[in-house]
C-alpha cells in the first residue's frame, strides 16, 4: 500500500487545522479584529497629509502598512502560541503516532494561515477602504505585486512561528514570548510608526528582519508612487524585498526543521 505523499497530508492536515480555527468563534473573532482595531485607531490619531498639500495622508499610510502586522499575528503569533498549545496537550504527540510527517504538519500549518491572511487582509483592506479612503487600484502590475508579497510574507511568519514555538516553555507562556519581538519590530520597522521619522540605525537593524519588507513592499501596492521617495532607499525596492523574503523563508525552513519538536522538553 502506498503512503499519501507529504504535500497531500499536508492538505488534508490543513483542512482539519481549518474547521479547528472556525469552530472556535472567540478566537476567530480576535484574531481577525484586533490588527483592523489597531488601525482605526492609528488611522483616527493621525489622520493628517503627508506633507503640505498631498492628497495622502497618515492614515492611508497606516492602513497599507499594516497588511503586514496583520499577516504577522495571524501567522507567526497565531502559529506559534498554537503549536505551544498543541505540545502541551499532547496533540502532536498523538500525530507523531501518525503517518503524518513533520513537513506535512507544516503545509496543514501553512494551508491555516493562508485562509486566515486573506479573511484579514480582505478586512483591513475595507477599514482603510472605507474610512480612510485607501485607494485600490486596477493595476495588473500592483496586484501581481500583492500576490508574490502575500505569498512570501505568508510562508516566511508562518514557519518563523513554527521556529519561535520551540522557545516557549509552556502554552501559557507562549503569547507573551511570541508578542515581544513582534511588537518592537512594529515600532521600528515603519508600521506603527512612519517610517520617515525613524532614527537611521533603528531602520538599518529592522532592514534585517522581514517586517520591514511586508510593510514597505504593501505600502508600494496601495499608495502613490510619489510617496516611494519618503522610504529610506527612496523607492520602494521590489527586487529587494522579494530577495530578503524568500531568504526568511529559507531561513524559517531550516530553523522549523532544527528546532520542531514533538513533544515538551
Amino acid at each position: 500500500m502506498t503512503m499519501p505523499s507529504t504535500l497531500a497530508m499536508g492538505r488534508s492536515r490543513g483542512f482539519v487545522e481549518v474547521l479547528q480555527l472556525i469552530r472556535q468563534k472567540d478566537a476567530v473573532i480576535f484574531t481577525f479584529a484586533f490588527p483592523a482595531l489597531l488601525t482605526i485607531l492609528l488611522g483616527l490619531i493621525f489622520d493628517t497629509p503627508v506633507s503640505p498639500g498631498s492628497p495622502t495622508t497618515h492614515s492611508q499610510v497606516f492602513a497599507a502598512g499594516m497588511i503586514a502586522y496583520g499577516i504577522l499575528s495571524t501567522a507567526f503569533i497565531s502559529m506559534g502560541v498554537g503549536i505551544a498549545v498543541d505540545r502541551e496537550d499532547g496533540t502532536l504527540k498523538r500525530l507523531r503516532g501518525t503517518p503524518v510527517t513533520a513537513g506535512a504538519y507544516f503545509v496543514g500549518k501553512i494551508v491555516l494561515v493562508f485562509f486566515a491572511a486573506l479573511f484579514e487582509v480582505l478586512l483591513l483592506l475595507l477599514v482603510g477602504v472605507l474610512l480612510f479612503d485607501l485607494r485600490v487600484s486596477l493595476s495588473v502590475d500592483r496586484w501581481l505585486t500583492f500576490g508574490w508579497l502575500l505569498v512570501l510574507s505568508v510562508v516566511a511568519c508562518t514557519l518563523l512561528g513554527i521556529a519561535a514555538s520551540s522557545l516557549a516553555r509552556s502554552a501559557r507562556s507562549a503569547p507573551a514570548v511570541l508578542n515581544l519581538p513582534v511588537l518592537v519590530l512594529q515600532f521600528t520597522s515603519g508600521i506603527f510608526v512612519h517610517i520617515a521619522a525613524l532614527p537611521s540605525a533603528m531602520v538599518n537593524v529592522s532592514a534585517l528582519f522581514p517586517v520591514k519588507w511586508m510593510g514597505q513592499g504593501f505600502r508600494s501596492v496601495f499608495l502613490p508612487d510619489a510617496l516611494a521617495a519618503q522610504e529610506v532607499a527612496g523607492s520602494w525596492e521590489p527586487g529587494k524585498t522579494a530577495l530578503v523574503l524568500g531568504a526568511w523563508c529559507l531561513i524559517g525552513l531550516v530553523l522549523s526543521l532544527l528546532t520542531f519538536r514533538w513533544s515538551r522538553r
